[in-house]
């Protein structure tokens, strides 16, 4: 079988762009085209910020950016939003009444606790010590 010749200007007939130099032009993505590529592979952005005064650390910030789709994001083990109450219509992600009870006593308890402890004698708005 002999190979198919095909004319030096073959990438313009096929609608394809090509350059100056007989080179096949890139296409402009669109902003469409590039989200979708990013949310269907993922991109992650990871940096560290750190203040100093005087060659001494005043405050480290480290950033950690995943942007990706949540079927890629599951894929990879990440899925905090099913258990995260604000995130979540799972009844489960919601505290039980009966822990909201417990808080109640202990709340309750605590009050008690402190109203019977009896204040120092002396008067109002002295202070002890020095």
């Amino acid at each position: 079988m002999k190979p198919v010749k095909r004319s030096p200007h073959h990438r313009r007939e096929a609608g394809l762009p090509i350059d100056d130099r007989g080179g096949l032009q890139r296409q402009p993505q669109g902003l469409v085209d590039i989200l979708d590529k990013i949310l269907d592979k993922g991109l992650v952005v990871a940096g560290d910020v750190k203040v100093s005064l005087a060659n001494v650390e005043l405050l480290t910030i480290q950033l950690r950016l995943v942007i990706c789709s949540i079927d890629k994001a599951e894929a990879i083990g990440i899925n905090w939003w099913r258990s995260d109450r604000f995130y979540s219509s799972d009844a489960r992600a919601l505290p039980a009444p009966e822990e909201y009870d417990e808080l109640r006593n202990r709340i309750a308890e605590l009050e008690r606790q402190l109203s019977a402890r009896e204040l120092p004698d002396g008067k109002p708005g002295e202070r002890k010590g020095r």
